[in-house]
């Protein structure tokens, strides 16, 4: 990598404006190839092919992103509320008007088809137009004083720089439902975006660059994560970090916070149910069982792991789920299936064991249960597994991919006792037409977000987050704002 000029290979989807396609890191407003120069490839998953290569920084570059980011901080703080507004919207209009190119870059990177990538695209932008009407309402609040004399008022203050580490899956929505918080909030960010789709997050960089983010306050380092996390970690700069990712990684950064008493948002792994009753709308059940379970080809920690059915329709359910799961069309995600590749091949060895020890443990097959060697060696066949046991492995651990556990229930208790029955506790999907139940299990599960009768819940103006092991702090909504503040009371004396 000698210049700024880009580093791809043919396989890389053309696009209409082609300055979207960064290799360099973005630091203190400079394109730029680090210390090192060195680079990481970046692969299609599709067919394994070069997309292109980017700049791999090191720690010392990490620490001149967190120098650049606190250095912007305080003016871009200083900024009216409705200034940092307009940026954001600025921002906002940047993404939506680049949709294709940034679906074309992420399907490529990723892998998902292109409608979803479209989709996460609006999704992404979502949360900048959110928090740019947020950023217009920094919350001073008036509190009644209990002293004479005095007059009370509680302000809520930008911590300072927030680190924000995002993951492959959702290699857009992720940074910006972070970013646009922070800096709605008056914080500077650093970003890591994952090493194996850093181009979407390089081209955001680009376009904040378009709309006005100034110097050192929106910086984007790509590298190796314990690099360029590690430095950000032990650095007292550094007031707020914010990860998706697994379980495992977030109790590592969770310990290593503590040095510095850093805020942190922890949105980490999942293990949903799915709960079948009796009385359920049996067609509008099996096609949202499809949604939770088959988007981004499984990849998602909000993706429908067990599938748990009232003996009275379990029959019907396996058989129609399996049926709709079958006629699921897989293939390379510019060619927009239903199922895409999985991300590399630790993802294949996942659901190959997990298939092979439900089988082991007395499951049956009902369709899937292999790789689809046509395909390519990344895509994994759309797979349904009927009277799964409870030991089995993918009764317990997250698998990630396209496969569906389903076993039955008799009673509600039994129904709830097995949804909790996990460490995880992000998001359950509920499907019955009694108001009763609905009432008793939505309070009786513990899960940050429960689906009723859908699968579709999410977006800017809610909370998102977990219990339990599934995380820490919310992201989205109002309540997004508050790991990247503090509050600050002032009392006045007026006599």
């Amino acid at each position: 990598m000698q210049n700024a000029a880009l580093e791809l290979t043919s396989s890389f989807p053309r696009l209409d404006a082609p300055r979207l396609a960064r290799s360099f890191s973005y630091l203190g407003g400079r394109w730029v190839a680090g210390s090192a120069k060195a680079s990481l490839a970046v692969t299609d998953p599709a067919d394994g092919s070069l997309l292109g290569e980017v700049a791999q920084l090191d720690a010392s570059d990490a620490t001149r992103a967190v120098d650049a980011a606190h250095a912007a901080w305080a003016g871009w703080a200083a900024l009216l509320p409705q200034e940092r507004s307009t940026i954001l919207r600025r921002w906002h209009g940047l993404i939506c008007a680049h949709r294709e190119d940034l679906a074309r870059i992420m399907t490529a990177e990723q892998g998902k088809p292109m409608s979803e990538s479209r989709g996460e695209i609006d999704y992404a932008a979502s949360f900048v137009e959110f928090y740019a009407e947020e950023a217009r309402r920094p919350n001073i609040e008036g509190v009644t004083s209990h002293l004479p004399d005095a007059e009370v008022e509680v302000w809520r203050e930008p911590v300072g720089v927030a680190a924000l580490i995002t993951p492959w899956n959702f290699p857009s929505a992720m940074l910006t439902r972070k970013a646009a918080a922070a800096l709605a909030a008056g914080c500077s960010v650093v970003a890591h975006p994952s090493g194996e789709t850093p181009y979407s997050a390089l081209a955001l960089a680009e376009l904040g660059e378009q709309a006005g983010l100034s110097a050192g306050v929106f910086n984007v380092i790509t590298g190796h994560a314990p690099d360029i996390v590690g430095a950000w970690m032990s650095d007292s700069r550094v007031r707020a970090v914010s990860f998706t990712g697994s379980t495992e990684i977030g109790r590592l950064l969770y310990a290593q916070g503590a040095d510095t008493i850093k805020r942190l948002v922890l949105e980490l792994g999942g293990h949903a149910p799915f709960l079948v009753f009796d009385d359920a709308d049996m067609a509008q059940a099996v096609d949202e069982a499809i949604k939770a379970k088959f988007a981004t080809s499984g990849q998602d920690c909000l993706g429908a792991n067990r599938f748990l059915v009232q003996r009275g329709v379990y029959d019907r359910f396996c058989a129609d789920f399996a049926r709709a799961t079958g006629r699921l069309r897989i293939g390379r995600g510019m060619d927009d299936p239903d199922i895409g590749p999985l991300i590399n091949e630790k993802a294949i060895a996942k659901q190959q064991d997990h298939v092979q020890d439900a089988l082991e443990r007395g499951a049956r097959l009902l369709c899937g249960g292999n790789t689809h060697a046509e395909a390519g060696p990344l895509f994994f066949q759309p797979t349904v597994l009927a009277d799964v046991p409870a030991d089995a492995k993918i009764m317990h651990e997250e698998t990630f991919g396209p496969v569906a556990a389903i076993a039955p229930f008799d009673t509600e208790d039994e129904a709830i006792r097995r949804a909790n029955d996990t460490e995880y506790g992000l998001v359950a999907y509920l499907h019955t037409q009694d108001p009763r139940r609905i009432y008793r299990a939505s309070r009786a599960m513990r899960f940050g977000m429960v689906a009723v009768n859908r699968t579709k819940v999410t977006g800017a103006p809610i909370p998102f987050g977990g219990m339990k092991q599934s995380g820490l702090g919310r992201e989205g909504s109002r309540l997004g704002l508050e790991a990247f503040t503090e509050i600050k009371y002032v009392c006045r004396d007026w006599a």
